[in-house]
C-alpha cells in the first residue's frame, strides 16, 4: 500500500473475480476517452470481461489500484502472442482520471517487470496510441525502446505506437 497524503490511500492489488466488471468498464472508459475504439484495439478482446480468469494462468499477471478502496485503475502482463517465450507483452494498463498525475503507473510498471522478471522473461513489448503521450514518457523513463513495426501477433493492428525494454 501507498500513501499519496493524508487523505488518500492507494492500493495496488493481484485481480479477484469480483473485479471484474469494474475492471472491464475502466478499460472501456480509458479507451473510448482516448478514441481506441473499434476494430484493431483491445476494448474488443474477449478477455475484458473476465479478466481474473484470463490472467491466471503461470506466465500472467494482472493487478488492480485501488484508491480509497475503490478500483480506478489496471494492469498487466502475459506471453506475447505470436513471439517466443523470452517476450511478455504489458497488457491494459489504463487509469480514470482520479489516479493520472499521482505516480502510479510508475508503481504498477515496476510491479509488473519485477513480475516478468520473476516469471523468467527477457523483454516486455508493449503497444500504445501516439495520442497516449503521458503513458509513452513513462515508458520512456522505464528504458523502453520505440520499434519500426509490431512485435508478436496481439491484434491490436490500430495501435501506432510498439515499444519494447530488456529485462
Amino acid at each position: 500500500m501507498t500513501q499519496h497524503d493524508d487523505t488518500r490511500a492507494i492500493t495496488i492489488r493481484q485481480i479477484e473475480a469480483a473485479d471484474n466488471a469494474v475492471v472491464a468498464g475502466i478499460i472501456r472508459l480509458v479507451m473510448t476517452e482516448f478514441e481506441a475504439v473499434g476494430c484493431g484495439y483491445s476494448i474488443n478482446d474477449s478477455e475484458v470481461d473476465d479478466m481474473h480468469g484470463a490472467y491466471t494462468p503461470e506466465g500472467y499477471a494482472f493487478f488492480v489500484v485501488e484508491l480509497d478502496g475503490q478500483v480506478f485503475g489496471c494492469g498487466g502482463l502475459g506471453p506475447l502472442r505470436g513471439a517466443d517465450d523470452d517476450t511478455c507483452e504489458l497488457r491494459k494498463m489504463y487509469f480514470k482520471a482520479e489516479l493520472r498525475g499521482l505516480g502510479v503507473g510508475a508503481q504498477l510498471l515496476e510491479l509488473c517487470l519485477e513480475e516478468a522478471n520473476k516469471a523468467g522473461y527477457k523483454r516486455c513489448y508493449l503497444e500504445t496510441k501516439d495520442n497516449m503521450q503521458q503513458a509513452r514518457r513513462l515508458y520512456g523513463k522505464f528504458g523502453f525502446q520505440y520499434l519500426d513495426q509490431p512485435m508478436g501477433d496481439t491484434g491490436h493492428t490500430s495501435c501506432g505506437t510498439w515499444m519494447v525494454r530488456k529485462l
